[in-house]
């Protein structure tokens, strides 16, 4: 089962960004040699209903691994109840100079400063459309670098347009760390601003392809009134659901490690604990008026459950997965299974 840890020591002896590229084809190529199925023993979890949504089970994989939508076949196939793609931005953009992501294998954490490198949402649409996946699909949206943040709602409006059809929920993301002023978004009339046009054009594409929610992303370094300042708005601004957290700019449990000074989200286990306490606080402020996805730092099965102590509905896991591979999804999905 385990074949994961038999080849990461290979990955590992790559740059960062390499070892993702290679991974990532190489597990296509097995999907379309359709050696995958035989690789993977069947994930089975309890399937839980959120914002309308059947999920298969509550293990989901968050945005990034898979930014243009070129594996999701594959990735299907390793057990997530649920799978998020993108983020994706109207044009193609490079993103930022490399290197860009980096490893502290010491502390399961990973540092990146990938800039939304992406081919564009046309792109991204063709691979969906083409995909044999049929259960629950993400896609998360974002501006291009060199839109303004005052013109961000553009951006964002275009690729929910685009992608509406095609997915099954569509996240906002508004907290990257790695695209100048973006998370400038979260706070006050700048929120309501960019949210209130979104939601309108959902009422107006719900009629012809169904009502798809809409989760809004958030960072973990907000404080705690602002983190109840943020979820008063995506209540007011009529938002389905918020998924808790993205990467951090703090360098706490990392101090001292090799590239622990590099600029960039960090991510991994030392994220775990702000991201947990950040989802705690921010279940409060809900109240139970919007469903979370708790997201940072999970790297085991008893990280997801402290996610759905903290007032999470669904989990998603990245860096975590880049450490242990497949077992962590089995492993959170059988923790969380006992758990409820």
């Amino acid at each position: 089962m385990d074949w994961y840890s038999a080849i990461r020591p290979l990955l590992f002896s790559l740059s960062a960004e390499t070892a993702h590229e290679v991974s990532l084809d190489l597990m296509g190529a097995a999907e379309r040699l359709q050696l995958l199925k035989f690789m993977m023993p069947e994930v089975k979890g309890e399937p839980v209903e959120v914002a309308g949504i059947r999920f298969p089970n509550p293990v989901g994989l968050a945005a990034g691994l898979d930014k243009n939508g070129d594996y999701i076949d594959a990735l299907a196939r390793l057990g997530f109840g649920f799978i998020e793609i993108g983020t994706i931005t109207p044009r193609p953009q490079p993103g930022n100079p490399q290197p860009r992501l980096f490893r502290i294998p010491e502390r399961q954490a990973i540092i990146n400063r990938m800039g939304f490198n992406n081919k564009g949402v046309d792109y991204l649409i063709e691979r969906v459309k083409k995909a044999r996946f049929t259960g629950v699909l993400g896609i998360n949206i974002g501006k291009n670098f060199d839109t303004p943040v005052e013109r961000a709602v553009d951006d964002y409006l275009i690729c929910l347009e685009k992608v509406y059809q095609y997915a099954t929920y569509i996240t906002v993301n508004i907290s990257s760390p790695n695209t100048p002023g973006l998370r400038t978004l979260q706070y006050g009339d700048a929120l309501k601003e960019l949210l209130t046009p979104l939601k309108e054009k959902q009422r107006e594409l719900a009629p012809q392809f169904g009502y798809k929610p809409i989760f809004v992303k958030i960072a973990p370094d907000m404080n705690t009134d602002e983190v109840a300042l943020v979820a008063n708005t995506l209540v007011e601004c009529g938002m389905d659901g918020v998924i808790a957290t993205n990467t951090t700019l703090d360098r706490e449990g990392v101090q001292g490690c090799q590239n622990a000074n590099e600029q960039g989200g960090l991510s991994g286990a030392p994220l775990e604990e702000k991201a947990t306490e950040v989802l705690e606080v921010l279940c409060k402020a809900l109240d139970g008026r919007l469903p979370v996805i708790g997201v940072g730092g999970i790297s085991d099965g008893a990280g997801a459950i402290d996610k759905f102590k903290a007032g999470a509905q669904l989990v998603q896991i990245y860096s975590g997965f880049i450490y242990r591979g497949p077992e962590l999804v089995r492993e959170a999905v059988e923790a969380l299974a006992n758990y409820r």
